[in-house]
């Protein structure tokens, strides 16, 4: 019963690590790479899915490709790579502060939420505040609603399917409407939060995706309703949105061997 426990640690570890590396990745491609019988490596993902490391591609069923999850990336934050993330980051995120002269913020999945990872704050006395390891609803903040917008149906409907807290009076919690909302902001690429995570603080965020689309964190721009105005909306989320694909790219350098 032991040997049998190790070796399936063992397959899962490598399933894992495989689609680290390839994904998206199939079945068939998985358990050739492996050298494992398809039965194997498929008892393997189930249940890396059904621990939330890994997803199926839109459709499920045995010829859908897979990948890491957003959870994946946390825990790999969690458990020491964080440093890496903030180093891929932090420079990006203090070229979007000099430009927008508001606090930027980078926010990481765990479970149901995103955790404020970093913080750059505006010299401005009047300024939008978060505590680092403030967890962030994903429906009331604009990185939540870009993290959402850069998920999969599956995964946004789950998520609507449960109960939308009212963070402050704005807060969207009809699920209609925050489909919507998500529509949209996969259409321009950024999302829009006025006043939805706190009275009289505007945000606008972007979601940071891996090569497979997967978001694995996001940033955000915020600051008082006053400032952050809907005339200065578009060019600061091409802003937001120009920053997270920056730090996209220097996170997979970092995490690509040999580079």
């Amino acid at each position: 019963m032991g040997v049998m426990s190790t070796q399936s640690v063992v397959t899962a570890i490598r399933v894992l690590e495989t689609v680290s590396e390839f994904q998206p990745i199939g079945l068939s491609e998985l358990a050739r790479r492996l050298e494992a019988s398809k039965a194997t490596v498929f008892r393997a993902l189930t249940t890396l899915e059904t621990l939330s490391w890994v997803v199926q591609g839109e459709g499920g069923g045995l010829g859908t490709d897979w990948s890491l999850t957003p959870h994946a990336y946390s825990v790999a934050v969690r458990g020491g790579a964080m440093r890496s993330l903030r180093d891929a980051a932090l420079g990006p995120m203090s070229a979007l502060q000099l430009k927008s002269t508001e606090t930027v913020h980078l926010a990481v999945p765990d479970g149901d939420a995103l955790v404020l990872a970093e913080r750059i704050d505006t010299s401005h006395a009047l300024r939008a505040f978060l505590a680092l390891g403030s967890r962030v609803p994903l429906h009331a903040s604009a990185t939540g609603l870009a993290f959402l917008s850069a998920s999969t149906d599956r995964v946004v409907e789950r998520y609507l399917g449960g109960a939308l807290e009212r963070v402050s009076p704005r807060t969207i919690t009809d699920p209609e409407r925050l489909w919507d909302e998500i529509r949209i902001i996969r259409g321009r690429g950024f999302a829009i939060n006025e006043e939805g995570m706190s009275e009289g603080i505007t945000s606008v965020g972007a979601p940071i995706v891996n090569q497979s689309g997967v978001p694995m964190a996001c940033v955000s721009i915020s600051g008082p309703s006053s400032r952050v105005t809907p005339d200065r909306f578009v060019t600061a989320g091409e802003a937001v949105r120009a920053t997270a694909k920056e730090i996209a790219l220097r996170i997979e350098a970092q995490w690509t061997p040999g580079t």
